[in-house]
């Protein structure tokens, strides 16, 4: 029995941890259980000392005083107080008046403030939820069909998980040892790329099936001029003008942060971006706050409403992410600096409350306390793993998978897209990505673009029947019996949960699609992570040379050569000199660098 125990204590271990999460033990207190009961069977077989667990309290207090994980309650915070202080609602309303004339704008509205909610709020619930609750019976009033309405709400919502500031992104780059800020970085783009994927699925719809997709009608239209035209030539010019203001900066970007902060290097493109979109955005609100206090006249009603609306959640996002982005922030600052924004908006528009505070603080400590617990629990169950070479265990099972790196992520995201169908995010990035980022490295795969494919597809785990989550949380909200629409005074059939689920299909298609774009270029990733400084080994020998240490050295030996001390033999190193080579670190500088330059 002890032999056996001895040679199958890892799969037995990952046996042990099924047992509890089917009897449905918390995961957290599975995780550490499992830990401790196994770790206690391998000392009484004689795998373990019997001091196996004594750093443990250490590696408990490690975590708890981990500034990174800080990022999760600020980001959250910041989150709860925007979603409960109705901006969604605003979002929602005013996006849908600007494109609501044209066929799928509806479906365009809601995709595009899911991408705002989920940089702003970063929680999948509250963005499904609010937008289940607004926009799916504007919807249903008007005539969309109920599979692309459903579709589009829940894989809206969903892209909290792959956009920055991102939750899932903080968490695995703790778990994977790797900069949030370069997760952010890297994640930008391939977030940006799958919300044009999904504006680009409506406008082939709208293209192909109109019915599916109908404008809204005339009466639907809450904002004009007074001599009836919408407003949108107004709209339009201002956005031109920001947009050309938000190029220019983009111009001469490089040599402002040379003048303020004395960067040499040119800037990452996403840093550009950033804060080109953050001018742009900011010369918008002080044009519509010069035209209404000065009651110029030049903006519509429409142009008005959009700027108010839009424009300060989108200047708190873009101050959050170029501050970290620029480095003047570190992502924990950067959230503190956005939950005081979301403070202030809510405070300005008169909808912050001690309720609405007290509900956050609540709401951010639950969360906080659910990813530190499951974090120590993953930390007691890898201690047990990996005493008893559980990583060399899992490197061998993946020693012959066909295809090296590319045999290897398909592998991963085809295990990570099942688990996601059965288990939480945060559960499948704090048990299973310990486990495979190990092995990543050692096959030469880079973990931020390893971390990003995971989180793309750790996205789709919302969606996919039969335990996604955005679907329960779109099945809540949406109408379980048929309704009288108070608008049309027309009878509006029940919501399906079939229908829901057969909505969110064609999306999760898009979104594997975009994982196995990221696989096949990451550059997309990577490209703006920025170039690796490059060692100049001239510059550094004349360095180390230029030392005074050096130069203490140079005259001591000077000195015996004229106190006639014999040299060594040629082919010989004298004992000192062997010494001194091996605790020299410049050499072993200058070794390294000329290892590294071939």
């Amino acid at each position: 029995m002890i032999e056996f125990i001895s040679a199958n204590f890892v799969p037995l271990m990952f046996g042990g941890l099924l047992v509890f999460l089917l009897i449905g033990f918390p995961v957290a207190f599975s995780l550490s259980a499992t830990g401790l009961f196994f770790g206690l069977i391998g000392m009484e077989v004689g795998l373990f000392p019997d001091n196996l667990f004594q750093a443990l309290p250490l590696r408990v207090f490690g975590i708890m005083q981990n500034d990174t994980l800080l990022a999760i309650p600020f980001f959250t915070l910041m989150g709860i107080i925007l979603e409960r202080s109705r901006m969604a609602e605003d979002l929602l309303e005013t996006v849908a008046q600007v494109f609501g004339p044209v066929r799928g704008g509806l479906a365009v509205a809601v995709v595009l403030v899911g991408a705002l909610l989920a940089a702003t709020t970063g929680v999948v619930a509250a963005a499904v939820i609010s937008m289940g609750l607004i926009s799916l019976p504007i919807m249903l009033r008007y005539g969309y069909n109920r599979t692309i309405a459903t579709g589009t709400i829940t894989a809206s919502g969903t892209l909290a998980q792959a956009l920055p500031p991102s939750l899932v992104l903080i968490v695995l780059a703790d778990q994977l040892g790797r900069s949030v800020g370069d997760m952010y970085a890297g994640a930008l783009i391939p977030g940006l790329l799958l919300v044009g994927l999904y504006l680009t699925f409506i406008a082939a719809v709208a293209l192909l099936k109109p019915d599916w997709v109908p404008a809204l009608p005339l009466e639907a239209r809450i904002y004009s001029e007074p001599n009836g035209s919408s407003g949108h030539r107004s709209l339009l010019l201002l956005l031109l003008a920001c947009g050309a203001a938000a190029y220019g900066w983009s111009q001469i970007h490089d040599s402002m942060m040379a003048q303020w902060i004395g960067r040499e290097n040119p800037a990452a493109t996403d840093e550009v971006f950033i804060l080109s979109a953050t001018v742009g955005s900011v010369l918008a609100l002080a044009l519509a706050l010069l035209n209404r206090l000065f009651r110029l006249g030049l903006l519509s009603r429409l142009a008005e409403q959009v700027t108010f609306v839009l424009i300060p959640p989108l200047v708190l996002i873009f101050l959050v992410l170029g501050t970290i982005f620029l480095g003047i922030a570190t992502p924990t600052e950067g959230g503190a600096m956005g939950a005081l924004g979301a403070l202030i908006m809510a405070g300005s528009r008169k909808r912050l409350s001690f309720e609405l505070l007290q509900q956050a603080l609540e709401n951010t400590t639950k969360l906080a306390i659910f990813v530190l617990f499951i974090l120590i629990g993953s930390t007691v169950f890898s201690f047990t793993f990996n005493a008893a070479d559980g990583h060399i265990w899992v490197e061998h099972l993946f020693d012959k998978l066909p295809g090296g790196q590319i045999g290897f992520l398909i592998f991963v995201n085809a295990l990570v897209f099942v688990l996601g169908m059965f288990i939480d995010f945060f559960e499948i990035a704090f048990i299973i990505i310990p486990l495979l980022a190990p092995v990543a490295e050692k096959m030469g795969i880079d973990l931020i673009w390893f971390g990003i494919i995971i989180a793309m597809n750790l996205q789709t785990s919302f969606l996919t029947p039969p335990f996604g989550f955005a679907l329960f949380y779109l099945r809540s909200v949406a109408a379980r019996n048929d309704y009288t629409d108070q608008i049309t005074k027309q009878r509006i059939p029940a919501v399906t949960t079939a229908q829901i689920y057969k909505g969110s299909i064609a999306f999760i298609i898009l979104q594997l699609l975009m994982v196995a774009a990221i696989i096949a270029f990451p550059g997309m990733v990577t490209g703006s992570l920025g170039e690796k400084v490059k060692v100049d080994e001239s510059a550094v020998t004349d360095m180390l040379n230029n030392m005074p240490d050096m130069e203490n050295t140079e005259e001591g030996e000077a000195s015996q050569e004229g106190m006639g001390t014999e040299p060594a033999a040629e082919g010989e190193a004298a004992p000192a000199e062997e010494a001194a080579a091996e605790d020299d670190p410049a050499k072993a500088l200058l070794d390294a660098v000329k290892e590294d330059k071939k």
